[in-house]
């Protein structure tokens, strides 16, 4: 790490805070809970297809800027491609990725741009990546929703995506210990 913060020192690019990670949106109806009369079991359509996508994202907790690409599939051809649009899209800063252990964001054939460094979470800790309360809160809308087509499901969370605020995305991601942290960062 330090000789990330030299680089950054010489240059004096800023340091951002991403949350990264991948979600499965798929045609397969997510249930949830509804509110029915004593002893009745709620009544929906269901689905059991298993025709999916995966969204990879990236979100920015102190100012909820995002960054959304979807996939066909999750695997180190994707998440490169990932990666490479993501430094596209945040040349002039040095850009912090918090990820889980997925076994491609630490695969051997992965290059990693010059300026994203991947932050590994423990292993078995998704509760602390803020962007997994994202994916939640995008499927919250699609709970008892059926699709027929996969087209139709990835229209519906393309509409989702674009009414997604960065201050709604900032209150949803922006834990304490984080923003606090970032504070002491980037000092203004």
């Amino acid at each position: 790490m330090s000789q990330y913060a030299r680089q950054v020192i010489q240059e004096e690019r800023p340091i951002r805070y991403f949350a990264q990670d991948e979600s499965r949106f798929g045609l397969k109806t997510l249930i949830g809970r509804l509110i029915t009369a004593c002893g009745i079991k709620p009544i929906g359509q269901w689905l059991w297809l298993f025709k999916a996508f995966w969204l990879y994202g990236a979100v920015e907790p102190a100012t909820g800027e995002s960054f959304f690409l979807q996939f066909s599939h999750v695997d180190t051809a994707c998440y490169q491609a990932f990666l490479e649009e993501f430094s596209k899209a945040y040349p002039d800063s040095l850009n912090i990725l918090q990820v889980d252990n997925g076994r491609f964001h630490s695969s051997k054939d992965l290059v990693v741009p010059e300026n994203v460094i991947l932050l590994f979470q423990p292993a078995y800790c998704p509760e602390l990546n803020p962007i997994e309360r994202l994916w939640e809160y995008l499927k919250a809308d699609l709970k008892w929703a059926s699709f027929k087509t996969l087209e139709q499901l990835q229209a519906k969370v393309d509409q989702l995506l674009a009414q997604l605020t960065p201050e709604v995305i900032a209150s949803i991601t922006g834990y304490s210990f984080i923003l606090n942290a970032l504070s002491a960062l980037n000092p203004i």
